[in-house]
């Protein structure tokens, strides 16, 4: 049996980096018609954007921020065959702003899901492990909606789009009684919104009193991950407090990981190849989900990516806190053993 069914892992997953110019501009080099497009400008405090292949192009919800779905059309105004298009937006396209497009493939098409008691749109790639669900809540506790992924999910993100509300995040390590908030620092709060009943292979269960996750009339979008052997991988690691950090085994060279702390407070740090790599620490650029702030580098927060995981090169508490608890998401660059293996650097 193969190794991975992904040879190509940027043909599912890729990180561009680019200069916005204040018009207009088409984004290339993604490698795929990308369904999910989150932007993050650099060198300035712009919000995070995320923009998906169901609500369409111009609409865009911030992963720092309670908001409702906005509109924009000077936003992303296409999605493209090897990236998507720009208008003038300052948010994602300003003069001289340095920017961040993380892209993900799903299906480049949707299809109507009754799986569950809510009947979902959405876009599935089951060979990556990843779809997007777009639904209406019924105000019902205990209502299902399928997924499409056909494999039970580990991480799965719900965002209201008709009103204002935190971004609820389900993850497996968690359990199915907790909730964290991809828009804050807060650490697991236990919570009905997953009717404490974990996802299976088809449905994902979501209570109708939440209005994070079900609220009655409601359009909720929701982002599911499943691991997927070479190209992603859902997990946790404690940390030891020590410029020798843990190592985390992944089965692949990473391309992108977010950490987050969970026995305490922390933000969302992601960490990517594409930016700054330091030498002797590894890679330190420094993004935060949950705030607006501009990209920084320090050598006190340093993620070094290997062929076979990633391992902490710093002692700060965000990512490598002495017994802390961490949940990562990776994805790779290339996996471990097949046709294009990884090489350490």
């Amino acid at each position: 049996m193969a190794y991975t069914t992904i040879k190509k892992p940027s043909d599912y997953f890729n990180t561009v980096l680019y200069t916005g110019n204040g018009s207009t501009q088409s984004i290339t080099g993604v490698n795929f018609q990308p369904d999910l497009v989150w932007n993050k400008q650099r060198n300035g405090t712009n919000s995070h954007y995320l923009f998906n292949a169901i609500t369409g192009t111009g609409k865009f919800l911030k992963s720092n921020s309670t908001d409702a779905e906005g509109t924009n059309t000077d936003t992303v105004t296409s999605f493209d065959s090897d990236g998507f298009s720009l208008g003038s937006a300052a948010g994602n396209n300003g003069s001289g702003n340095t920017m961040v497009s993380w892209n993900w493939l799903a299906s480049n098409t949707t299809a109507s899901n009754t799986d569950g008691s809510i009947t979902s749109t959405v876009s599935a790639n089951t060979t990556s492990g990843f779809s997007i669900v777009s639904y209406t809540g019924n105000g019902v506790s205990g209502a299902t909606i399928g997924h499409g992924l056909g494999v039970t999910p580990k991480i799965i993100i719900v965002k209201n789009l008709t009103s204002s509300s935190n971004w609820s995040v389900y993850s497996s390590i968690i359990g199915n009684g907790n909730k964290l908030l991809l828009n804050d620092n807060s650490a697991p709060i236990t919570s009905g919104n997953w009717s404490n009943t974990s996802p299976t292979s088809l449905v994902f269960t979501v209570n109708g009193a939440s209005n994070e996750v079900g609220a009655s009339g409601n359009n909720y979008i929701a982002y599911c991950f499943a691991d997927v052997k070479g190209f992603s991988k859902f997990g946790s690691y404690v940390g030891n407090g020590s410029a020798d950090g843990t190592f985390v085994y992944t089965g692949f060279k990473p391309a992108f990981v977010i950490v987050k702390k969970y026995s305490s407070t922390s933000g969302w740090y992601i960490n990517d190849t594409a930016r700054d790599f330091n030498g002797t620490y590894g890679n330190d650029a420094s993004l935060f989900a949950n705030t607006n702030g501009a990209e920084f580098t320090s050598s006190s927060l340093n993620v070094d990516m290997l062929s076979n995981g990633f391992k902490l090169r710093s002692n700060n508490s965000e990512v490598n806190g002495n017994t802390y608890t961490f949940i990562y998401i990776a994805f790779a660059e290339e996996p471990l053993v097949g046709d294009n293996p990884a090489t350490a650097r």
